[in-house]
């Protein structure tokens, strides 16, 4: 065999990992591709390129993070968020919700790993945010109370807050500029679904304080600004992803609206689209879908993973599988647990 099959063979074989998020013949978020496709330009991109590599490995990080998050929201539904590199190829190609949703969780999960990496100290580039934070536009920080009656009016601003303001940022540079001179409805609906993703976290970010003072009297309050876990944005999203808009292209060109006149104008945080999503019940390689032959569904189950919605109404056969698990446990003093191996039989359903 030829070095060259081999060589594709082999690239056909390897795992996939941050690089999957692929959009016809160029990986959009795989930092070292994106760097190498935009090598000659100038710009912010380019200074991250060339400057900052331990940045560059937070995006990763983030886009692992989002692709992980996307696999959890959707596993129990027709289209599981796959891995697979020529399903996702096609869905990104598209604009339909299913585009929207993974370009939302992207961003997110790159502003979130940048995000976390300068609470930790990790990245040259920034630290936490020790400066009182500025009250978001028309709205009031929310001081929470103490746990106990007490001095409330002495509190301070301290500790360690996630430095959001600089995830946002970077998250926009290496995401963004390379569409901010397009206006195609494509585009203008992915930037959309970037800044979605990015104010699921902005908006949803809350105040953590610690009481200091003797018996927990709580005299003095530290207080600083967290980010929401990735899995509650994770699931904000989805509920973005529910209730996404169909938009169209404005006359102007330069700008989106409605798909009906009837329907309000989606918002910042609102997932939009253009396409309407193919059921993905049967494989589909114009469409990317995979198919749910053989995909597990519940029987019991009246919601996405129910075998009815599951299997398209196909029907499913079910089988009885026997697993191993833990039982009777008992401690031992010490320090250690001793279980027995029980074997159990349980009942799987599997769509035809």
């Amino acid at each position: 065999m030829r070095p060259a099959v081999v060589a594709t063979c082999l690239l056909l074989l390897a795992p996939i990992t941050d690089s999957w998020w692929a959009s016809g013949s160029a990986v959009i978020l795989d930092p070292r591709m994106v760097c190498k496709k935009n090598r000659r330009t100038r710009g912010r991109l380019a200074q991250i390129c060339r400057n900052e590599t331990g940045l560059l490995k937070e995006i990763s990080r983030g886009v692992t993070l989002g692709a992980s998050e996307c696999a959890y929201q959707f596993r129990n539904r027709r289209w599981n968020c796959t891995t697979q590199r020529r399903s996702m190829r096609k869905i990104l190609m598209r604009d339909t919700r299913e585009t929207g949703f993974v370009n939302a969780i992207t961003a997110a999960g790159v502003t979130y790993a940048i995000t976390r990496a300068c609470t930790a100290g990790s990245l040259l580039e920034c630290s936490c945010e020790k400066e009182v934070p500025k009250p978001r536009r028309g709205r009031v920080a929310n001081i929470p109370l103490p746990p106990a009656p007490a001095q409330t009016d002495r509190w301070q601003w301290g500790g360690c807050s996630d430095n959001v303001r600089f995830g946002l940022q970077k998250s926009r540079e290496f995401m963004d500029s390379r569409y901010r001179k397009k206006s195609d409805i494509k585009t203008l609906i992915k930037l959309h679904n970037h800044n979605a993703g990015r104010l699921a976290i902005k908006s949803n970010m809350r105040v953590e304080c610690k009481c200091h003072g003797l018996s927990g009297s709580c005299t003095l309050r530290t207080c600083w600004w967290r980010m929401p876990t990735f899995r509650e944005v994770g699931e904000r999203l989805r509920d973005k992803f529910e209730g996404a808009a169909k938009v169209i292209a404005s006359n102007d060109g330069d700008s989106i609206m409605p798909e009906s006149s009837n329907i309000k104008r989606p918002g910042k945080k609102d997932i939009i689209y253009s396409e309407e999503s193919p059921d993905f019940c049967l494989p589909n390689l114009k469409t990317g879908s995979l198919g749910t032959q053989g995909r597990q569904c519940n029987v019991s189950s009246a919601g996405t993973d129910s075998c009815d919605q599951l299997c398209c109404r196909r029907g499913y056969i079910q089988s009885t599988v026997r697993e191993t698990e833990n039982c009777n446990c008992q401690f031992k003093w010490c320090c250690e647990v001793i279980c027995e191996t029980c074997y159990v039989k349980r009942d799987i359903q599997t769509c035809l």
